[in-house]
């Protein structure tokens, strides 16, 4: 019961702190408007390097870090996603780190905003293969300005011990690039559940998987590739999220 109460209150703090350090943070960022992407982008590390130290001093949410060496710059990086704690921590780990977001998100106030300066890649959910097109076209170039894309093939969210169909795009980019594929498997929602106010101390495990080489293979070899390295990896780090397997 103390312990509850505790992360309550933790989580309240975190949730103020959080909201308050964007404000600040993001007003910045649009006054600095006119200074070149890459300049931006690094600004971005005023945000998330404070932020995730209290995810660890203050949330008390740590996180092991396993296959660092198999990091390289430029990349697509193919991710689990259980929770926001990826979109900001992945930050941290890989170097140049964007991600794929909706365009609609740059309609929220000061978030959205400085979201928009940032050399993110924007897309139209709703349009279909057009938005393939999109992911493509400036993940490309985005890459060719040695940048690294972190795409969540799943889609959404996926609660721990569950999974959906991986989507083709981050590979298919990977593969029209012609740069390697990474694929990492995670814990995060184990701690850190999808919209939880709640956020339970813990250890989130980040596992990197050896590079995919995309030359010479079709998206659909690279994604599927990736998959079984996911969700292979997965069993080994939540084994009792998956009794069958482990049995």
């Amino acid at each position: 019961m103390i312990s509850n109460i505790s992360a309550i209150v933790r989580s309240l703090l975190f949730m103020l702190v959080v909201t308050v350090w964007t404000v600040l943070v993001c007003s910045l960022v649009l006054l600095c408007f006119w200074l070149p992407h890459h300049v931006l982008r690094q600004m971005g590390h005023i945000w998330t390097t404070p932020v995730t130290w209290l995810i660890r001093y203050l949330l008390g949410i740590s996180y092991e870090l396993r296959g660092a060496e198999n990091i390289v710059h430029p990349a697509v990086i193919l991710s689990k996603h259980q929770s926001a704690w990826e979109t900001i921590v992945l930050q941290e780990i890989f170097p140049d780190l964007l991600f794929v977001w909706k365009k609609e998100l740059k309609y929220l106030p000061f978030f959205g905003w400085a979201l928009a300066l940032m050399p993110m890649i924007s897309i139209d959910r709703g349009a279909g293969k057009n938005a393939l097109n999109q992911l493509v076209t400036q993940g490309k170039r985005r890459l060719s300005q040695d940048y690294s894309v972190a795409v969540f093939p799943e889609g959404t969210r996926v609660a721990p011990g569950f999974k959906r169909r991986y989507k083709i795009g981050g590979a298919f980019l990977a593969v029209d690039a012609g740069v390697p594929l990474i694929p990492v498997a995670l814990n995060s929602g184990e701690v850190w559940g999808r919209n939880a106010l709640l956020k339970r101390p813990g250890r989130v495990v980040v596992s990197i998987g050896p590079r995919i080489d995309t030359v010479g293979i079709s998206p659909e070899e690279a994604n599927a590739r990736a998959e079984q390295w996911i969700e292979n990896e997965m069993r080994r780090i939540s084994p009792a999220l998956y009794p069958d397997e482990a049995a």
